[in-house]
């Protein structure tokens, strides 16, 4: 199927126009035979991807202490509790730091907090932290999320995900597909069955059907 995949991709990359940005590489997942009004059939999964996203993943870290100091080399933003007050009684800023932010890592003694201050904000945009417990190594958690997509269909059929950057090789972002198929084929109820078709394409460009 690797093949197959790389073939694919090697026609968007080659068909896409030429434009004056770098372009991401997405990928379109159709679902069938699923109830999707029932939200234990929706695909939520964070999948990392081995060959990386090819684009700047932004992450703020919730942390105090020694954790804070370290997820500073690594993250985009550190926030500790006060940080964390100020952004309950402000919503507006709160909505811009969601939609900003692609994940949000916190200490497991502070998400009650983050759920009572922001969980109105992140709950809804399925941006809420992922815990950090005392054991995780917070450079490690935040260096392989740099890595990681959230591919999420909520109550929709058709929903999409970013497999790479134009700049890449058609065999690195084949292994990207390869291993989110894999993902949704072991976790949907009756595995490839419930997989209408796949497709492949560049930000402006036509897209391209993926074996499966």
């Amino acid at each position: 199927m690797a093949d197959s995949i790389e073939e694919a991709v090697t026609r968007a990359l080659e068909e896409a126009p030429e434009r004056n940005f770098r372009e991401t590489v997405d990928l379109a997942i159709n679902l069938r035979d699923l109830d999707l009004n029932d939200p234990n059939n929706r695909v939520d999964e964070s999948i990392v991807l081995p060959r990386g996203t090819g684009q700047e993943t932004r992450i703020v870290v919730f942390a105090e202490g020694e954790t804070a100091l370290r997820a500073e080399d690594v993250a985009d933003q550190v926030m500790d509790g006060d940080d964390l007050e100020e952004l309950g009684d402000d919503t507006d800023a709160a909505k811009d730091l969601a939609d900003e932010t692609d994940f949000f890592v916190a200490q497991a003694n502070m998400m009650q907090d983050i759920g009572r201050y922001l969980g109105t904000v992140l709950g809804p945009r399925g941006k809420m932290p992922t815990p950090l417990q005392p054991d995780d190594d917070v450079v490690e958690t935040v260096n392989r999320m740099k890595n990681t997509v959230q591919v999420r269909s909520r109550d929709r059929r058709t929903f999409h995900t970013r497999v790479g950057a134009e700049d890449m090789t058609a065999e690195d972002i084949s292994d990207n597909i390869d291993v989110i198929i894999r993902r949704l084929e072991a976790n949907l109820e009756k595995g490839p069955q419930n997989i209408d078709g796949i497709y492949v394409k560049t930000t402006m460009g036509p897209s391209q059907e993926v074996p499966i």
